[in-house]
């Protein structure tokens, strides 16, 4: 094992999860955790200004889920390696991870002392899924025959759709990424008409369904 102390920022909005993550990183000597937070968004501004080694990103926060926060991280710290957390441990959820740049995938239910594996297989330069999910990998990589929905969606437009379904208004989702209310309703209904939803509530069961937001 090398003497260098890995650096780890965890981001998770589920208060007891992130606790037991906390006290499991606390107690290992090879690593230092440098910040908790619980949104995608503060995670991404959090990462920038300590730039640690590694991030654990759950992937349904609010404001930013972790599969965005990780592609915008990835293009800001390229170096930095990614690991995520997740419920879904189904092809779609583990290739757009994977496309956005982590180099972990774990299931929350097989999280624990499995999270430290992961954390060190990263930061060595490996790939680290977890063991429900390895089958998946090929499948998941190579998967440009069965795209998602999301696909056809920009990254500014799963913002916003991520932000409608968590019930901000236009003018709250403009002040939270720096748009006019105009421009956030354009994108509201550009991204409505691209995936064939007509109210909120299909958007949703849409976003829930696609491990953009968490049912809670």
């Amino acid at each position: 094992m090398s003497d260098k102390v890995i650096r780890v920022l965890l981001a998770d909005d589920h208060a007891i999860i992130r606790d037991g993550l906390k006290a499991l990183l606390l107690s290992v000597p090879d690593m230092a955790l440098v910040d908790t937070v619980d949104n995608g968004r503060t995670a991404v501004q959090r990462a920038v200004a300590l730039e640690p080694d590694v991030v654990i990103l759950d992937v349904a926060m609010p404001d930013l889920n972790g599969i965005e926060a990780a592609a915008i991280l990835h293009g800001k710290l390229p170096r930095m390696r990614i690991v995520m957390l997740s419920m879904h441990s189904d092809s779609e959820h583990v290739y757009r991870a994977l496309a956005a740049g982590a180099s972990g995938y774990l299931l929350k239910e097989s999280a624990g002392e499995e999270v430290i594996t992961a954390v060190r297989a990263v930061h060595a330069g490996r790939r680290y899924l977890s063991r429900g999910i390895q089958s998946l990998e090929r499948r998941a990589t190579a998967r440009a025959d069965h795209a998602s929905p999301l696909d056809s969606l920009s990254s500014r437009e799963r913002q916003v759709l991520q932000l409608v379904v968590e019930g901000h208004s236009s003018a709250q989702i403009a002040c939270m990424i720096h748009l006019s209310p105009k421009s956030v309703d354009t994108y509201r209904s550009r991204l409505m008409r691209k995936l064939g939803i007509a109210d909120v509530t299909g958007l949703v069961k849409f976003a829930i369904q696609h491990g953009l937001t968490s049912p809670h």
